[in-house]
């Protein structure tokens, strides 16, 4: 459905994409993630035809966008980031604008996409007295009015409070189920209840691509472990698990209690267990640490730029 062949943007001497190559199949949701500054709302722009690449193709559903991006458009809706509505227009009246500009003659496709958005019993408002949720509702609709086969959006949680997040993540998955969704985001925990795909990109290139479940299980998390201990120094604390650690940090200490984060090759509760006994330490926590999406996200994205 989605084909990026090479994909590279340039600004000057900066690369924002750097010779970025991936397919998407019909159907499903895919999150692009990505630290600021990895490239992913200029990748978007791309696909959507915003922006011309630099080198590469950008094929959709079998048409180059270069030489025909026209096609392409009708076939993709596009909700950038903070949906860029007019504040002025009654909701009814710019969903209307926006289906003439597509040459929509169907008079009930404004209700269909309004229905499907959940805004029928705010059609007759001001768009600009809107919540923020409903104005990303408005922006959706703008998006699905021709009922595009692949929907594009650019974080579309952002800003939102947490029951508008958990509104607008039930209507894009509801909206997967029948088309194809590429969206990005910096809630993790959004993609990992709504996204079937991730692929993260660092730095204009791809630092993986993977189903969601089974991220976890291919960047395993080793053997780092979390503690919590008390009636022991931090120096002591430190020498003594250096002896069969690879690394130790104490992250805080509150009413001598030490939080503690330790790795090594392999696995070493049994043996800081022992030590603490040894050291007449109290135990009151030890957990191995689980490889979360953000996690696996910080390891891979570490040294981001600031520019998207």
């Amino acid at each position: 459905m989605i084909e990026l062949k090479n994909l590279t943007k340039r600004y000057g001497n900066f690369t924002a994409v750097d010779d970025l190559s991936l397919s998407i199949d019909s159907g499903g949701i895919t999150g692009l993630l990505g630290p600021n500054g990895a490239g992913k709302t200029t990748t978007m722009r791309m696909i959507t035809g915003y922006f011309p690449p630099s080198a590469g193709k950008v094929i959709v559903d079998g048409i180059d966008i270069s030489a025909n991006p026209v096609a392409v458009k009708k076939k993709t809706g596009y909700l950038p980031e903070s949906a860029p509505v007019y504040g002025d227009m009654l909701v009814y009246d710019y969903l209307k604008y926006i289906a003439s500009i597509h040459s929509i003659e169907n008079p009930g496709r404004i209700d269909e996409t309004s229905s499907m958005c959940g805004l029928l019993n705010v059609m007759g408002k001001k768009i600009a007295n809107l919540s923020k949720g409903y104005k990303q509702r408005v922006g959706l609709a703008h998006a699905l009015i021709h009922d595009p086969q692949i929907l594009i959006l650019d974080e579309p949680t952002n800003g939102l409070d947490p029951n508008q997040i958990i509104e607008i993540r039930n209507l894009i998955k509801e909206i997967g189920k029948k088309k194809t969704v590429l969206l990005s985001t910096h809630i993790l925990s959004e993609v990992e209840a709504s996204c079937d795909r991730v692929i993260i990109i660092n730095k204009g290139k791809i630092a993986a691509d993977e189903k969601t479940s089974a991220l976890s299980a291919k960047f395993k998390a080793g053997n780092a472990v979390s503690a919590e201990i008390k009636y022991a120094d931090e120096f002591n604390v430190k020498n003594a698990l250096n002896t069969f650690c690879s690394s130790v940090e104490v992250l805080s200490e509150s009413e001598g209690i030490l939080k503690v984060t330790a790795a090594s090759e392999h696995d070493i509760r049994e043996e800081l267990f022992n030590c603490a006994k040894n050291n007449g330490w109290i135990l009151l926590s030890l957990e191995k640490e689980k490889n979360t999406l953000e996690n696996i996200f910080k390891d891979l994205t570490s040294g981001g730029s600031n520019n998207d």
